[in-house]
């Protein structure tokens, strides 16, 4: 009988202006699937601070700032086993003038997108929703 292992990761969705523009970060996952940075929860770790945690390692990005919590998502996937994964979602702003470099032991790819291109290429169930509350809550934020 397969054992189900339970995982709790975090992660964050970050988007800067760009002119009149926003943009929006994706990284191409080891699965060559364009998400967004998100990782384990380490022992002692808020989701928050290992969503910032997990863009550093991930993107090299430090500048950013917590706009808001944009929800959780749930779901299985097998590895050896099968896993029932929890994810936080956190909605960042860039605010720094850092490029992005890529950890490429972690992911295969990084870079800014506009918010058209963003929203179609994500592809994992719940994705569009999530990246579309989150580009929705960065344009309310900007003129509070």
């Amino acid at each position: 009988m397969t054992r189900t292992e339970r995982e709790v990761s975090s992660g964050g969705v970050i988007i800067k202006r760009h002119g009149t523009k926003l943009r929006v970060l994706l990284i191409r996952d080891p699965y060559g699937k364009w998400t967004w940075p998100k990782g384990k929860i380490d022992k002692g770790e808020t989701p928050v601070e290992a969503a910032r945690r997990e863009i550093e390692e991930e993107t090299g990005l430090k500048s950013v700032e917590l706009i808001s919590k944009l929800g959780r998502t749930n779901y299985f996937y097998t590895r050896k086993n099968l896993i029932y994964k929890t994810v936080h979602l956190y909605l960042f702003k860039f605010t720094g003038r850092e490029a992005v470099v890529v950890d490429k032991s972690e992911i295969e790819d990084g870079r800014w997108f506009a918010v058209e291109q963003a929203l179609s290429l994500v592809s994992y169930e719940g994705a569009k929703a999530f990246l579309r509350k989150a580009i929705t809550n960065f344009r309310k934020n900007e003129k509070a």
